[in-house]
């Protein structure tokens, strides 16, 4: 037999055994027989050796055979920075790529959408930019999926400003271009230029997929936009769409937040399957609309139906019990968690709702011992929370204590130094009166003159309707 028929038959069986490798042991075994043939310069061999490292989460072990080759094929480093692209540690991507540069191997189309996304995911805007200008340098921009990839790079580190350029240069954007740019502007709270942009997208003629709506739908969630939010749940309706578990979600939340909570409760009895976060919306929707029984009362079904409440399930429980004054259910709620009920003990945000739902109630005290005990340093919210109560149920000294306490905090917010000044007044205390104002100009604050604005806009045009079967 020759040598050459031999090498393949050794590379044969490389193959197979490497297709059919099910453990740590027998990866590290073929990986020393490829080292001993001198197999990691087959491109076949090596690719098939990182898709069973993938399998097997030891893509270190890929990376060290690929180290071993002096210059390695684009399509071998390709396929490593996909793979690790897709792992948690996006950072070595970036290495295989650093490396590719070195060794003079020049990047292909298909390197780049990856590469970006390791970016992306690490929000590397700077290395993120470096890597864009080698794409238009390389002659690869009108790709659809790296000007995506890019889209996303930029929307995913929150420039916002760049994204909206690259994708005013793309000669032609499909359905995900345009997700990607209404997801960037909702993550940057850029909510009319997301639902711009959403309107836009249908007068391109691109139909949304359901990632699109689910995107739009939160950004109507987050701006109260019902009209819109209502017209993209008729169209999902009329296309026929199954209602998932996420696109379900997303409408409940809409409905929630917009004031509208019959119709996400008719959307919640509509779905197939629910998950936590379903639940979820639909008790703070409730909480929202100062159902607080209600919210309670679906607190329980969803621990009777076998759902695991997480933190925000006691988050949007505990703020439902604060707007109805439900003080004795909130304690039992908040004191099931301290028993460990729930798996976790309360965070922040839960000693929040109670500080709230103490001090909306008149339980000033109650409230006041909270922050006392509470493990945590109390926050402006807590002490705002307090501070509301106190004003509203007249105990004009402990609304200073915690107004002297919003001052500490933010020593530079003029606005609490008005506050502070308004209560020493209240008590007839001028002299105090005098020293709060005094702080204020040696520190350089002022109090801004009173003012009121009526904004007139024209009401939008939507086009709802366009996308209509």
């Amino acid at each position: 037999m020759s040598s050459s028929s031999q090498l393949y038959s050794i590379g044969d069986r490389i193959l197979h055994l490497l297709n059919t490798c099910t453990s740590p042991t027998q990866l590290h075994q073929i990986q020393a027989q490829i080292i001993l043939h001198k197999l990691h310069f087959d491109t076949t061999v090596v690719f098939h050796f990182i898709k069973a490292c993938q399998s097997l989460r030891l893509l270190d072990s890929a990376l060290l055979l690929a180290t071993q080759i002096p210059r390695p094929h684009v399509f071998i480093c390709n396929s490593l920075i996909r793979a690790f692209s897709h792992t948690h540690s996006p950072q070595a991507s970036i290495s295989v790529y650093a490396r590719m540069l070195r060794d003079s191997v020049s990047p292909n189309n298909f390197t780049f959408p990856f590469i970006l996304k390791s970016l992306s995911d690490l929000k590397h805007l700077k290395q993120g930019q470096a890597v864009h200008t080698q794409i238009i340098k390389l002659g690869h921009f009108n790709d659809i999926y790296i000007q995506n990839s890019l889209l996303n790079l930029y929307a995913a580190c929150g420039d916002m400003e760049t994204c909206q350029r690259v994708f005013d240069e793309m000669p032609r954007k499909d359905a995900v271009s345009w997700t990607v740019l209404i997801a960037g502007n909702r993550s940057a709270r850029k909510l009319d230029e997301a639902l711009i942009a959403f309107e836009q997208m249908q007068f391109s003629g691109v139909l949304p997929n359901p990632v699109t709506m689910v995107n739009a739908l939160s950004a109507c969630a987050s701006s109260g936009a019902l009209e819109m939010g209502a017209w993209i749940h008729d169209f999902i309706t009329r296309q026929g769409w199954k209602l998932d578990v996420i696109l379900g979600t997303s409408l409940v939340d809409m409905y929630g937040k917009c004031g509208r909570i019959d119709a996400g409760l008719s959307v919640f009895h509509s779905m197939g399957e629910k998950n936590v976060y379903t639940w979820n919306s639909l008790i703070k929707g409730l909480a929202l609309a100062k159902s607080g029984q209600e919210a309670v009362r679906w607190f329980s079904r969803m621990e009777e139906e076998g759902i695991k409440a997480d933190e925000v399930s006691l988050i949007g429980v505990l703020c439902a019990c604060s707007h109805s004054g439900l003080v004795q259910t909130g304690r039992e709620i908040f004191h099931s968690m301290i028993d460990g009920k729930y798996g976790f003990s309360p965070g922040v945000k839960h000693y929040g709702c109670m500080i709230d739902l103490f001090g909306r109630a008149g339980y000033l005290e109650e409230a006041f011992e909270f922050i006392e005990r509470m493990p945590f340093h109390p926050t402006k919210v807590m002490w705002g929370a307090l501070l509301a109560g106190c004003r509203a149920h007249g105990d004009l000294e402990l609304s200073e204590f915690a107004a002297r306490k919003l001052v500490e905090l933010e020593p530079n917010n003029g606005a609490y130094y008005i506050l502070l000044s308004n209560l020493c007044a209240e008590m007839g205390r001028w002299n105090d009166v005098e020293k709060v104002r005094r702080l204020m100009r040696d520190r350089g604050l002022r109090k801004d003159l009173g003012s009121s604005s009526i904004q007139l806009q024209e009401p939008k045009r939507h086009v709802y309707g366009l996308l209509a079967p």
